[in-house]
């Protein structure tokens, strides 16, 4: 399987359209769907469903996942290399909606200052997702929540803690509370965190296990949460860090009584070896935290 024949299959699930697809690679029609027929032949199924337009059939939307990791990697390779003799290139860093992550923009700022042929690219999604990218070798560092598998990374732990608490609309009742106990939680229908971890973190909190509460759904990021409790049809359990996505919101977040708390830290993956712009970065990212002690 060609590389190039890959950026063809990418270039037609993008645009939907064959005709389109062929101008926009420069070639003719007959060309790209000769290598496209090619490829379904080396696969052994058929990626797409023609019609007027081209639409990823369950095999051709896996190609396609798997597809732009293979090009994400291959990108990262040539910049990586390209600068070998040179304090330059991509990193790559990831992060939920982490309150310890807001150390970035004067991180990154400072950072380029001492190394302008550096660029960065940030991904936002959950933690999990977050994970499983540092895991394929795709991001350089990660923002996670402790604890963290300390066979499978390295980490450096991050000051101050991610508070949890209760995210609701302003006219909710619990709103005009400074604190949420857990008789609070137990009386209202909730949006809590798809992540096993994290559920197991909230029954130990809770002192029972999570079912006793009214669960309306769980997300992967708070963020699909926000029309839930917009709509006042539940409140939101999550971190404080996520209330920061909704700044200028009629929505409050309010503190769990007792505190639950859990540490960020900027992770990365062990035994693996990190490019020349990706080492210094971290260098300066410890010095950073020793200036803050």
């Amino acid at each position: 399987m060609e590389l190039r024949v890959l950026q063809y299959f990418l270039t037609v699930a993008r645009e939907g359209n064959i005709t389109r697809a062929a101008d926009i690679l420069h070639i003719t029609q007959p060309t790209l769907s000769r290598q496209l027929q090619q490829l379904e032949q080396e696969l052994g199924t058929e990626l797409f469903v023609r019609g007027r337009n081209f639409t990823l059939t369950d095999s051709g939307v896996i190609l396609r996942r798997r597809a732009e990791e293979v090009i994400d990697i291959l990108y990262k390779i040539e910049s990586e290399i390209a600068a070998a003799d040179d304090v330059a290139g991509i990193i790559s860093i990831g992060s939920g909606a982490l309150k310890s992550s807001h150390v970035l923009p004067e991180l990154i700022s400072g950072f380029k200052k001492l190394y302008p042929k550096v660029s960065f690219e940030i991904y936002s999604n959950s933690l999990q997702y977050i994970k499983e990218r540092l895991d394929r070798g795709l991001l350089d560092f990660g923002f996670l929540l402790e604890p963290v598998d300390i066979e499978e990374y390295e980490y450096l732990r991050l000051p101050g803690r991610e508070r949890w608490g209760l995210f609701m609309r302003a006219d909710n009742p619990l709103a005009q509370k400074s604190s949420i106990s857990r008789s609070d939680l137990l009386s209202v229908p909730l949006i809590t965190p798809a992540r096993l971890y994290v559920q197991k973190e909230i029954s130990n909190w809770l002192g029972a296990d999570i079912n006793k509460l009214n669960v309306l759904a769980t997300v992967n990021m708070m963020t699909h949460a926000a029309m839930f409790i917009n709509s006042g049809a539940a409140c939101g359990l999550t971190i404080e860090g996520a209330v920061d996505l909704f700044e200028g919101s009629k929505m409050v977040f309010k503190p769990l009584n007792p505190r639950l708390e859990l540490t960020a830290v900027l992770a990365w993956k062990r035994f693996h070896s990190l490019s020349g712009a990706a080492a210094k970065f971290l260098e300066y990212f410890k010095e950073y935290l020793k200036s803050k002690q």
